[in-house]
């Protein structure tokens, strides 16, 4: 069942490639749980299909990075993106697309956690795995109040532009 606005997102665990060490957070991919990483907090969450593939390093992740100062200026605490790629690989395109201090890189390498979603997208037959379906979600305090979940093969409500209106 895909979850819904109004829903609480499901707890699981997300990892991020930690470029420089500090306390709590060593060096390479570290996990996280969603539950402490929404707790109090307003986040601006857009999911991809794949790191590095034409549609989300040419628009949807470029949007985010360009808007990032605005939605926090409208109370945004942190701006996720989320793929079905490991730690290693999100790193990799958060360096290539500028995104440090501005776009948080979060790998969900198995689908776990856009399985529980229910956001998955089955490309086997195209011999890409099961991925995450292109969308958007504004949540507050772990709660989903805006949701867009992209038709497939579009992007035209999962964009930054999109979210900063709705924030």
């Amino acid at each position: 069942m895909t979850i819904k606005v109004g829903d609480r997102v499901p707890d699981g665990t997300l990892t991020e490639f930690i470029e420089t060490e500090t306390a709590g957070c060593s060096l390479g991919p570290n996990a996280f749980q969603v539950a402490d990483l929404t707790r109090g907090k307003t986040i601006a969450l857009f999911a991809v299909p794949g790191a590095f593939t034409p549609t989300c390093s040419a628009k949807h992740l470029p949007g985010y990075v360009e808007q990032a100062a605005a939605l926090k200026a409208k109370g945004v605490d942190e701006i996720w993106c989320v793929s079905v790629n490991d730690a290693f690989v999100m790193g990799a395109w958060g360096r290539e697309q500028k995104t440090e201090g501005k776009v948080r890189m979060l790998a969900d390498g198995s689908a776990l956690w856009t399985k529980e979603l229910g956001l998955e997208l089955d490309l086997i037959q195209r011999g890409m795995g099961v991925r995450s379906q292109r969308y958007s979600a504004l949540i507050v305090d772990g709660v989903v109040k805006h949701l867009n979940v992209e038709a497939p093969g579009k992007f035209e409500v999962s964009d930054a532009a999109t979210m900063l209106s709705q924030a």
